[in-house]
């Protein structure tokens, strides 16, 4: 099994978000999966890298070429591929994969998570999206995602499309028992807003 992880590079953050990210990595290198990421080497990104490799895991980098001109990427990954921009880079990252991981992060992580939601409520993507809410990061997203139901902007089928867990050992069950969404489920975004 093949699971894309978004998360941050900023090393300023509390320790507690390192912790996570390693328990919940080592919890799914025990069970089978390879990894694909940002390629970066600071940060959540940094930790994940490491934690993969140290536990002799497999893990592929995705970075656009001007990142790695300033030398953003894990010297340690051998797994890499460039790319000439942010916008190639998002659509390598769901290539083949089984699985979508948010860990906590800034703007680039929310971007590319809110970008997967959009794509799988137009039944374009059909894996499983877990989001990693260590410490309540992510409540305030999760309190919008809901209103955005609640105000009718999206439908409340649309709240299967992912799963927020709180620990590090949800995310692996979450994957697996996570709601099948169908390539068909654009029907819901295309009828949402056109009541027969």
């Amino acid at each position: 099994m093949k699971i894309c992880v978004y998360c941050a590079s900023s090393a300023l953050i509390d320790q507690s978000f390192f912790k996570a990210t390693e328990e919940m990595t080592i919890d799914l290198l025990n069970n089978g999966v390879d990894f694909v990421f940002g390629g970066g080497s600071t940060g959540l990104m940094g930790h994940l890298a490491d934690t993969v490799l140290n536990h002799g895991g497999k893990i592929k980098g995705i970075m656009p070429n001007f990142m790695n001109d300033v030398e953003w990427g894990h010297k340690m990954v051998t797994d890499f591929e460039y790319v000439d921009t942010m916008h190639e880079r998002k659509a390598k990252f769901l290539l083949n994969i089984d699985g979508l991981i948010a860990l906590p992060g800034g703007s680039g992580t929310l971007e590319e998570l809110l970008e997967a939601i959009t794509l799988k409520r137009l039944g374009i993507l059909n894996v499983p999206i877990v989001i990693l809410n260590t410490n309540n990061y992510y409540d305030p997203l999760k309190l919008m995602l809901e209103r955005c139901v609640s105000e009718k902007f999206m439908n409340e089928k649309h709240t299967e499309m992912w799963t927020f867990v709180n620990e590090p050992k949800e995310v692996w069950p979450a994957i697996n028992n996570a709601k099948v969404w169908e390539n068909y489920s654009i029907n819901f975004a295309r009828n949402e807003f056109h009541p027969k």
